[in-house]
């Protein structure tokens, strides 16, 4: 016999997703504190008595608690699991991994705090009285999983209460996607906002948002049909109907889908799977826009739309089709801007802008990060791509700011943001991580004389992404090493418009004119260290390092970058074949720099690729090289010598041999602030190197690291970068004579942008200071 209260059995998606919420710790989310608590001091100003100032000063100007306290930035994430989507009406309690999961999805994607907060409160009144009694605790509050028609009365009354932002995703998150996408199919369609016909298939919360902001957009009333599962909202409607709704309603004997889908040149669809029939799509206007937003399942599968009308223009609610309509691409940025210039609501003109803002950015070129995101070829804006992918970093930089501009236009911001450039440039490290850091170095990339950049790997789609943004920003003249077809078709694929020839240099490894000078040039190189006729030939065929160290070294390149494929040694022995070490180090192996950015800053290490155990006078020369190098960023270096030992509390050899190298360049380099042999804790730590050593010449925190040798090196590289999940720039090969840079194969696109600066600006200031060698004296 059946039994009937048997549970089906999970899905192994089920049991994954069980086993990411339960290990290694229950749950998404923790708190984590901002300030330290490392002694009794710091307990002090934490709490009492010291955190009396902050909360006096806040009572005498309640402004201050964005100065004092993290509610700027604190969201408050409210549900009363009412409306869970895909789930329904499942309660608060169980809706709590749902809005755990918004608050990972607004840290991740634009570094604002959140609370989540589940509320046993199932009335309009309750919720209000709950809700807004929260005002004290948060910048704004995203309400979640709301049904309709009670989060509209809920929203507009805490609205009219609060004086933060209140903000339905459910609703208007929604609704900006959909416009966005609205806005990008009739530019491809050509046609008019307020001439087109709108026909939805659902009448909630979502919807009658999407329809009421299409009307802020200039969508006429007169042109839109709103449909439910009682049919048509017509003149005398009784089931289902609310005064949201009523603006809709027709004075009509249309009843049904069917009576109203002829002629509609947009279908809304937020209802459920199956409603829009194929043969209903005959009946709709030249270019229709279909959005079938239903989950898990469409009103129409796309396939199914397509092959009805080839013209039409599909978005759906899923991430395996084309125009996925994802509230995610627009939720973080838009509180982002708001949280920012201190906005006391979230009014129609803010949502109007973050509209704007990714329609524009779909309509950009899709950045590398972004292109990730897809399998296959890199979609372009066209019918397959109205909106920009929720990974596509660029959002927060267009978003936020039309957010945060349009609160201060309409005069809701209570922090109006003054310099939008700097704030620009504050958001960009939500982008990438090295935008700050690198920005000095970007800066004097722009302005540098010497600008011919070879890549080795010019095949590589990160390379072909990277010249072009070089060539964008003025950075450098890229010049790329490979086959002209491949390079043709992968720029095609990717949908790059920089072609060879016009926007950069291409040197084909199979016909090129200068081979045989090439051939010449390496035979004069390497002759008498084992490089033959034959091996000349073949090395300028099928090398793509030993072609782009030939160009630099012949002057027509002025600095090359490769590494993208094969070995780190493999690279190094060409380079130092045929570039060599500058004037004064031939003698000694060249050394890397390795720079790590993470949320705590910026740590530089060296050497952490090339020399496996230098002596104390290749530590000394590598750390003078590496501080030459961390100055170009505009940061003054701070160098720590690491060991076992702590300041002589051991005398073993790899300790010796530090404290000499100390010794040498506070002879060789006395203007560097170093010291060592220290501890790596001591180096990064002020307090604790006073209390080792007072009299250290180190001051503060140590900002380079400097290793006995290469395995301790590269190993404190590696896990930095796991469990500090950092941002790695490098390595930086130090000491070549001329500028060459061998990456790693986990390079992004942005890294060999970040990589291609440093060798732009490295290139120039050499050939400054040669010029400034070379000038006859008065």
């Amino acid at each position: 016999m059946k039994d009937e209260n048997k549970k089906p059995a999970r899905s192994d998606l089920d049991e994954a997703a069980l086993f990411f919420h339960k290990h290694p710790t229950p749950g998404k989310l923790e708190i984590q504190a901002t300030k330290p608590l490392g002694n009794q001091r710091d307990l002090a100003l934490a709490y009492s008595p010291g955190v009396a100032a902050p909360c006096l000063a806040i009572q005498d100007d309640p402004a201050l608690a964005a100065d004092y306290t993290s509610r700027a930035n604190l969201v408050g994430v409210v549900s009363n699991g009412t409306a869970v989507l895909g789930l329904g009406n499942i309660g608060p309690l169980a809706s709590k991994p749902v809005m755990e999961g918004k608050a990972v999805l607004f840290k991740k994607f634009a570094g604002i705090d959140v609370f989540d907060i589940e509320i046993d409160a199932p009335g309009i009144d309750r919720m209000v009285e709950t809700i807004s009694a929260l005002e004290p605790t948060f910048g704004g509050i995203n309400l979640e999983d709301i049904k309709a028609p009670e989060c509209f009365e809920v929203e507009e009354r805490l609205k009219a209460r609060m004086s933060i932002p209140v903000f339905h995703d459910d609703q208007h998150g929604t609704a900006i996607i959909v416009a966005s996408a609205v806005l990008n199919a009739l530019e491809l369609a050509g046609k008019e906002i307020g001439k087109v016909k709108i026909v939805t298939s659902g009448a909630g919360a979502a919807a009658l948002a999407c329809l009421n902001l299409l009307v802020s957009l200039g969508a006429s009333i007169d042109n839109i049909w709103v449909t439910d599962r009682h049919g048509v909202a017509y003149q005398g409607r009784v089931e289902e109907m609310d005064r949201w709704k009523d603006a809709y309603v027709k004075d009509t004997d249309a009843r049904t889908l069917a009576d109203v889908i002829g002629g509609a040149d947009i279908f809304l669809g937020l209802s459920a799977a199956g409603v829009l029939k194929p043969e209903l799509l005959a009946d709709m206007a030249e270019k229709p826009l279909i959005l079938a937003l239903a989950n898990p399942t469409p009103e129409i599968m796309p396939e199914v739309a397509r092959a009805a009308r080839p013209d039409a223009m599909i978005c759906t609610g899923r991430s395996d089709f084309p125009n996925q309509v994802n509230n995610v691409l627009c939720f973080p940025y838009i509180f982002r801007g708001a949280l920012d210039c201190g906005a006391s609501a979230i009014n129609e003109e803010m949502k109007m802008a973050a509209v704007r803002a990714i329609a524009g950015l779909a309509r950009e070129e899709p950045s590398d990060v972004a292109a990730r995101a897809y399998s296959g070829e890199t979609p372009m804006f066209g019918p397959d791509f109205l909106i920009p992918s929720p990974f596509d970093p660029r959002l927060i930089l267009r978003i936020a700011p039309a957010v945060a501009k349009a609160a201060c236009e309409t005069g809701v911001a209570t922090r109006p943001i003054e310099d939008f450039a700097a704030y620009i440039d504050k958001l960009n490290r939500f982008v990438f991580r090295s935008g700050l850091v690198m920005k000095p170095v970007f800066s004097a990339a722009k302005t540098a004389s010497l600008k011919r950049v070879i890549y080795a790997d010019g095949e590589d789609e990160r390379v072909l992404r990277a010249a072009q943004v070089v060539l964008e920003e003025g950075i450098a003249e890229p010049i790329l090493i490979g086959r002209p077809h491949v390079i043709e078709v992968r720029l095609k694929r990717h949908g790059l418009r920089i072609r060879p020839g016009v926007d950069f240099g291409l040197i084909n490894p199979e016909d090129d004119p200068r081979y045989r000078h090439y051939v010449d040039l390496l035979m004069e190189l390497g002759g008498r260290r084992g490089v033959t006729p034959e091996a000349a030939r073949t090395k300028v065929r099928t090398e793509n390092t030993v072609i782009a160290a030939l160009a630099v070294k012949r002057g027509d390149a002025d600095a090359m970058l490769c590494g993208l494929e094969g070995r780190f040694a493999r690279h190094l022995r060409n380079v130092n074949l045929i570039i060599g070490s500058r004037p004064g180090i031939e003698d000694r192996d060249l050394s890397t720099l390795s720079m790590l950015i993470s949320q705590r800053g910026v740590l530089f290490l060296t050497d952490t690729h090339v020399t496996v155990d230098p002596s104390a006078e290749e530590i000394a020369e590598m750390t003078v090289l590496a501080a030459e190098e961390i100055r170009r960023f505009g940061i003054e270096p701070k160098a720590a010598l690491l060991s076992l030992s702590d300041f002589g509390s051991r005398d073993v050899p790899s300790a010796m041999k530090m404290r000499k190298a100390a010794e040498i360049l506070h002879r060789i380099a006395p203007d560097l602030e170093c010291d060592g042999e220290m501890h790596a804790d001591t180096a990064l730590s002020a307090h604790l190197r006073q209390r080792v050593n007072p009299g250290s010449r180190l001051k503060g925190e140590a900002n380079l690291l400097v290793f006995p040798n290469l395995d301790a090196a590269n190993i404190t590289l590696t896990a930095l970068q796991a469990t500090l999940d950092a941002l790695h720039v490098g390595p930086i090969l130090l000491g070549t004579d001329k500028p060459a840079h061998i990456l790693t194969p986990s390079v992004t696109s942005r890294g060999v942008v970040n990589m291609t600066a440093l060798a732009v600006v490295e290139a120039s200031q050499r050939a400054q200071a040669t010029l400034k060698l070379d000038a006859p004296t008065a």
